[in-house]
């Protein structure tokens, strides 16, 4: 029986249910030092001196440092879409001459015990030169730093004959479209314990999470160090979200305090560090215009916005400009299409990735188009999307664009069979005629749907090594990442398949740099489709060997043996003699491991559809969401269990950014939303009851399991989605165009006191 495909539940739960997981808090060295950091309470302003002598003198402070004694510590750089110019605007790892945002790292203090650090940090004063913060990238350009402005960069894409399709347009849309600031807040904060043995000159580090050996490499480079003598191990992670496990200044300085003190470091943030200095998300503003003709078919986009990097720009560079711009036509033929991304600087906490960065804000852009066009056209919504769906006889398409360094090429996809399905399952023209019923009585009620291609499995390689040891058990060493995605079991199905062996006999070690000797983590909903891959061609070489080496030790050729649940035996002979995998290897002491290498130069694109019906609440204004469905194809389900899963975490994270989540700044940039209180998050109580309708119609060609990244789809069509319910129950006025969609924001426009965005 095939592995893939089964519901297994996830292997890496026992030790989570049990209590017995060991998180980045759960660990400490005998000796450790306790690391506070000091951070800025002003968003903008020339840093004159900080005062430590108090801190210095306070109990159990050992150690207090500030930019000075850090400043040949270069700033954090880059690790993907690099831009020209982009340099400049790095994060130094402790504010030298400026500090730029609320929350901004001032100095660190080293004390024995966490309370005493954070006594001693309440010592340090910092006096600053306050200036006028800079709260919006709408508005004028202004002056990152002398002879810099701040528009760090500005990203371009496009193709075909835009002038032509305007000139020829029957009609032409425009909109002003804007999404608020949120991010990921994981169960568990940042954290990182560093612990230096002289005797090896080796430093480790302990609570990474994401990309183990990139964050590794990086640290070598700033830190003048051999990256072998850094090593770098992941436990159990609460969550990432693309927020979690990035470079950020306070890793780098429980390293540098780990080899400078000779003592361990341990810093475990709070909440309302997270919420002020981990990185934020979203926070664009688009003004799109479409030349369509008579039919709704979209002839031209014409995209430019302005994206809120906040402070500086971290590691992720110009990804998420370089993602809305590049995917923001979806799944659409879109003949001619120009984007153009202004990365501009303020003085808010500095952003990055976010579960489906880029696509969630370009999906939210392009669907509130389709239903803007409809609007004006007096067309269905469903119609109009159908008329400009991409044909699967166009497949593979290619997009002419480019994202994160590859040529975006659809691989594979059924569009319209997709849409047909999900609207076959909500019975769409009799839920069409349902809802205008209620809506004649007094409801306001509507419907809301988003089409949507994610991107998933970036390259350009992923190793495994497989080890079968003598008691017949199987271990995959990889370079990938868990973030909670269950990659453990994942990996274990693909190999057993694969192999022939058990999925419980299979151990899945990641995220250990000493095991393997390099590799990319886990982020872009990447690990199934590459190391999966990867995995896929090791199994199938372990098992022609363990056929040939059993081969012998039966005396029956390798192409009469089988292997099944670890047990080899001879295929037309199921009571005859046969070996366990254990009993070949103790036979054969040559037989030790398989390496492998999957390499990709294109990702694959998995894709799909929210339905939503939601209601208002005329006096609280409150949107409940009836009903949400989700249709979504990834080629190949490895574990359709795991994949609803994930969907059902993004829809709640989806159903956040769409009506609670906002970092909201007041005219001084300081933050409001600085603990849970302020940062509304859904709960239970705001979760709908959801459908999934997994598909299989597109199997990707280019991997050899057919798989495609199913991590993001859950969220990627929430904000759209859900905009265009709460339209639709407005009477489809187009004046949703905005997220998120707070009761206090459609009070005030039920209330006719906030006009739209355009």
């Amino acid at each position: 029986m095939s592995h893939i495909g089964q519901r297994l539940r996830r292997i890496e739960d026992p030790p989570l249910l049990k209590g017995a997981a060991r998180f980045a808090a759960d660990i400490s060295f005998d000796g450790q030092l306790h690391m506070r950091v000091v951070r800025s309470p002003i968003a903008f302003g020339r840093l004159l001196g900080v005062e430590v002598a108090d801190a210095l003198a306070a109990p159990g402070v050992a150690a207090v440092w500030t930019g000075r004694d850090v400043a040949d510590i270069p700033p954090i750089d880059f690790r993907q879409v690099r831009l020209p110019g982009l340099a400049s605007y790095r994060q130094p790892i402790l504010a030298a001459d400026h500090v730029r945002y609320v929350g901004e790292p001032l100095a660190v203090v080293l004390a024995e015990d966490a309370y005493l650090a954070e006594d001693a940090a309440n010592l340090v004063f910092a006096e600053i030169e306050e200036f006028e913060p800079v709260r919006r990238a709408t508005d004028a350009m202004g002056e990152f730093a002398p002879g810099l402005s701040s528009e760090a960069a500005i990203v371009h894409k496009g193709y075909g004959d835009l002038e032509a399709a305007f000139a020829a347009a029957h009609d032409i849309v425009e909109l002003r479209l804007s999404l608020g600031r949120h991010s990921g807040v994981p169960l568990e904060t940042r954290g990182a314990v560093a612990c230096y043995d002289a005797a090896l000159d080796l430093l480790e580090i302990h609570g990474a999470a994401k990309i183990p050996h990139l964050n590794r490499d990086a640290l070598a480079k700033m830190l003048g160090r051999p990256s072998e003598r850094i090593q770098l191990y992941e436990g159990h992670v609460g969550g990432g979200f693309g927020i979690r496990g990035e470079l950020y200044p306070e890793d780098v300085l429980v390293a540098l305090a780990a080899l400078r003190l000779g003592r361990p470091i341990k810093w475990i943030e709070d909440r309302k560090e997270h919420l002020t200095a981990a990185n934020h998300a979203r926070d664009q503003t688009h003004l799109i215009r479409a030349a369509v003709d008579a039919r709704g078919f979209v002839l031209a986009i014409d995209d430019e916005f302005w994206a809120d990097q906040g402070a500086y720009v971290r590691t992720h560079a110009a990804t998420v400009a370089d993602l809305t711009a590049a995917l923001l036509p979806g799944p659409y033929m879109v003949p001619a299409y120009r984007a153009a991304g202004h990365i501009r600087l303020t003085n808010k906490t500095p952003a990055g990735t976010y579960r489906a960065p880029g696509r969630f804000e370009g999906c939210f852009v392009c669907e509130r188009l389709m239903d803007a066009i409809a609007r004006r056209l007096d067309l269905d919504p469903v119609a109009v999307r159908r008329i400009n769906l991409i044909p699967p006889e166009r497949m593979p398409f290619e997009r002419h664009t480019d994202a994160l360094g590859t040529d975006v090429v659809y691989d594979s996809g059924a569009y319209e069979r997709l849409l047909d399905r999900l609207l076959d399952h909500v019975q769409y023209d009799e839920l069409r005629v349902q809802t205008e019923a209620r809506r004649a009585n007094g409801e306001r009620v509507g419907i809301g749907l988003g089409m949507f291609v994610e991107k998933s499995g970036l390259g350009p390689f992923d190793d495994v090594e497989l080890i079968l040891h003598e008691d017949g058990g199987i271990e995959v060493v990889t370079g990938a990442a868990s973030l909670g995605q269950g990659i453990e079991t994942s990996i274990a199905q693909i190999c057993a398949d694969g192999l022939g062996a058990r999925p419980l006999d299979i151990t899945v070690t990641h995220g250990q740099t000493d095991r393997i000797g390099r590799g990319m983590g886990a982020f872009a909903s990447r690990v199934t489709v590459m190391t999966g891959s990867a995995v896929h061609q090791a199994a199938g070489e372990m098992k022609e060997q363990l056929l040939q080496a059993a081969s012998d030790m039966l005396q029956t050729p390798a192409g009469r043996l089988a292997i099944e649940a670890g047990v080899i035996g001879i295929i037309d002979r199921p009571q005859g003699p046969s070996l366990t995998l254990g009993e070949v290897v103790r036979g054969d002491a040559a037989f030790k491991s398989v390496t492998a290498t999957f390499n990709s130069e294109h990702m694959t694109y998995p894709y799909g559809a929210h339905l939503v019906v939601a209601a208002i609440d005329p006096e609280t204004a409150a949107v409940k969401i009836e009903r949400y469905v989700v249709a979504y194809d990834v080629g190949r389900a490895v574990n359709p269990l795991l994949i609803e899963g994930q969907i059902a975490g993004g829809i709640a994270q989806g159903i956040g950014g769409a009506l609670f989540e906002e970092f909201v700044y007041d005219d001084l940039a300081q933050p409001l939303a600085a603990n849970l209180a302020d940062y509304l998050m859904p709960t239970l109580a705001e979760m709908p009851g959801f459908e999934i309708l997994l598909s299989e119609d597109a199997p990707s060609p280019i991997n050899p399991l057919g798989v495609k990244g199913a991590g993001e789809g859950g969220i990627t069509a929430a904000g759209a989605a859900i905009a265009g319910a709460v339209d639709d129950a407005l009477g489809g006025t187009g004046d949703i165009d905005c997220l998120p969609i707070t009761p206090t924001r459609l009070h005030d426009m039920l209330a006719g006191n906030i006009m739209p965005n355009r």
